[in-house]
């Protein structure tokens, strides 16, 4: 079984979601620093099981710091949704909570997966100490630079676009 899903990464300016992107497309990474404008769409195939693979069309949404003024045309058809904030900028995750009510408004009954990016830049424990005095969840800690846990969370999700496939 071949399926198509649509996943559409966002989050604040300069979080790392093109990094972490381009780290699960092409396994690169590049400290120069281009703003995405618009939206930017790349493809990946993900093997599920022996099967079953999974086409990955990743949405790669310009940065915002208004999560709610994302245009809904950029949403629509989307089966997947990764949030991603930088976690050596507090600014890009004190509003979470409302970022993520704003975008299950938007966009429901989808995956979406909370990850903290630039994991290379600090020191692990401390951030998810930080993290838990201010009640932020997230399901990753990723870093787009050295690669560490960014497979594994698209990979994830590519598993669970492919049971809510066949529940449907």
């Amino acid at each position: 079984m071949n399926i198509s899903k649509k996943i559409v990464v966002l989050g604040h300016f300069g979080v790392g979601k093109t990094s972490l992107i381009r780290r699960f497309v092409e396994n690169s990474f590049s400290n120069d620093y281009r703003v995405s404008i618009g939206v930017h769409i790349l493809k990946k195939k993900v093997e599920v099981s022996v099967d079953e693979t999974v086409s990955l069309i990743i949405w790669d949404l310009e940065g915002t710091d208004n999560i709610a003024a994302i245009r809904q045309s950029y949403l629509l058809g989307t089966h997947g949704v990764i949030y991603v904030f930088d976690v050596t900028r507090p600014i890009t995750f004190q509003a979470i909570e409302e970022d993520l009510t704003a975008l299950k408004s938007k966009v429901r009954n989808v995956p979406m997966k909370v990850v903290g990016n630039k994991l290379d830049m600090v020191v692990e424990e401390e951030v998810k100490k930080v993290l838990l005095e201010n009640k932020i969840s997230f399901d990753y800690l990723t870093s787009a630079k050295t690669g560490d846990k960014v497979n594994d969370l698209f990979e994830q999700l590519a598993k669970m676009l492919t049971l809510d496939a066949k529940q449907i």
